[in-house]
């Protein structure tokens, strides 16, 4: 293994000797490029100002706010209205960003290009719930000038304030607006079931339910009323009887004195009427026949005084038959007056019967309309609360009482440029160029098909070496060598300046090339 190893380490040190150029000029070649990149790609400067999400000054508990969505979401919604074409258009013509991309024709990447170069970060607390809540965000922007990074970064972070303004205003208002209309329309639905009300109870007056205990005290009344008529009637149908007794006894001819038996038979038959009516009502079939019995027997009565010649005897106020016959006459009009208030007591029962009747319909009825009524109030009550909350939101929303973004770090001038890093660039170069180099010497030696040492003539040769000349070196080498040496010279240095231009005019304002080789320091984490 020795004899192996010292093998190895001489091939390894012919290797070295003879390509020692080879491995210099490529180290050189590529440290070069990769220094001239790094020292002539673009400084990129980042300025960030801090956005503070200020909860409601106002605590929910007496002002409930009308604009729902997590804080989250809402910048999420912000964002992309500020990274709308038109917001950043106007942002690079008025603050003259990316002046070689301002053409018609190359706008539309500008404004990808600052979207790239625009960054939202949260910052958000942990709660009890597990769930992360946001209490600040930081906008950033970079570009090659400090101060416009600055001025770009505050007027994002003003953007945002005044679009949370904007959007929360909106937002309270248009809920507000809403529940107006809501409102106007729930208040007419209650007007128009107010009007049905209304207009139930105006036609259905008498019949409606609250007022079955009046019904019942009138119908009650009205029979009292019709029993005590009922009574005045017998009373006068007695006083008939007995004066059309004394006119039979006084004048036996009298025809008045042949109606004594029905008229008593009346007598008795509204005596019975009277009894069934307290137990029973006028629909009752014993009612309806002794009604009918009653009048059959008055229609008798009628129709035998209308037989009754009027001149059979003269009539004269001294005899005893004349007053009579006005006494019966009186009667007979009692009997008529009575029988027409009983006639009229008849219809007023029968109409307050009906209303009591009627009562239950009407009763449901009144029910589903009062029903739906209530259903319309309580729903015009509930929005009309909720319109009037909204209304003190929207008012709390319009003072600046809710929940908003505040400016808490204004950004300020970068001193240090994010990228690229300088340093870390040439040590990888130095990596990159001594990993070059070797690889150049091994393949430099691999293609060289040149003998440099007797061994390997002994190794390809058959027959064996018998002696070794040294090279001889004329003064003519020696000057071929020096010339080689200065062609080699000027050949290596012109290599470097050129390595040196091409990598300046590649770096020089290569943002694509600083963001590949300095993809974290210049990606775009607007999230």
């Amino acid at each position: 293994m020795s004899a192996g190893t010292g093998s190895i380490l001489d091939l390894v040190l012919g290797v070295l000797s003879r390509r020692t150029w080879v491995g210099v000029v490529v180290f050189a070649v590529a440290l070069t490029a990769v220094a001239s990149a790094a020292t002539f790609l673009p400084d990129i400067y980042r300025a960030t100002a801090t956005v503070l999400v200020e909860r409601h000054l106002v605590p929910e508990t007496f002002v409930k706010s009308s604009v729902t969505g997590e804080v989250e979401m809402r910048l999420q919604t912000i964002s992309q209205e500020i990274l709308s074409r038109a917001r950043l258009e106007d942002l690079i013509r008025r603050l003259g960003l990316y002046p070689d991309l301002q053409d018609r024709v190359r706008m539309e990447g500008a404004v990808q290009k600052m979207r790239r170069d625009i960054r939202l970060e949260l910052k958000g607390v942990q709660q009890t719930n597990g769930r992360s809540a946001t209490v600040a965000f930081n906008l950033s922007y970079q570009g090659r000038d400090p101060e416009t990074a600055a001025r770009v970064a505050n007027e994002l972070a003003s953007l945002y304030v005044e679009e949370n303004v904007r959007l929360r205003e909106q937002q309270a208002a248009g809920t507000a607006e809403f529940l107006r209309l809501q409102v106007a329309e729930a208040k007419k639905r209650l007007d128009e079931q107010e009007q049905r009300v209304r207009s139930f109870r105006t036609r259905f007056i008498g019949e409606l339910p609250q007022q079955m205990a009046v019904n019942l005290a009138t119908l009650e009344r009205l029979q009292v009323q019709f029993d005590l008529n009922s009574a005045n009637q017998l009373r006068a149908m007695d006083r008939r009887s007995a004066l059309a007794r004394d006119l039979g006894e006084a004048d036996p001819g009298d025809a008045a004195a042949t109606v004594d038996a029905t008229t008593a038979a009346i007598v008795k038959a509204r005596q019975k009427l009277a009894e069934l009516r307290r137990r029973f009502t006028d629909k009752y079939p014993d009612v309806i026949a002794l009604k009918a019995e009653i009048e059959a027997l008055e229609r008798d009565i009628v129709e035998g005084k209308s037989d009754v010649p009027a001149n059979t005897q003269p009539a004269r106020s001294t005899d005893p038959p004349g007053r009579l016959r006005a006494s019966m006459s009186n009667v007979d009009a009692e009997i008529r007056a009575l029988k027409a208030q009983e006639q009229k007591l008849q219809q007023q029962i029968a109409a307050y019967q009906q209303r009591v009747d009627k009562a239950p319909e009407r009763e449901q009825e009144l029910r589903q309309l009062t029903g739906d009524y209530d259903t319309a109030r309580e729903l015009y009550a509930s929005l009309l609360k909720r319109y009037e909350d909204a209304q003190l939101a929207d008012s709390m929303e319009q003072s600046r009482r809710g929940e908003r973004f505040r400016l808490l770090d204004p950004a300020i001038s970068p001193r240090q440029p994010v990228a690229p890093n300088r340093g870390q660039l040439l040590l990888i170069g130095l990596a990159l160029a001594a990993g070059l180099a070797v690889g150049a010497m091994v393949i430099a030696e691999q293609l060289d098909t040149t003998l440099h040492r007797v061994d390997d003539l002994r190794g390809l040769a058959t027959a064996p070496v018998l002696v070794s000349i040294p090279l001889i070196v004329t003064a003519g080498d020696r000057r071929r060598a020096r010339w080689r040496f200065c062609l080699a010279i000027v050949a290596v240095v012109l290599a470097l300046v050129g390595t040196m231009k091409a990598s300046q005019y590649v770096a020089v304002g290569n943002e694509q090339l600083l963001a590949l080789l300095a993809r974290d320091a210049v990606r775009p984490a607007t999230k």
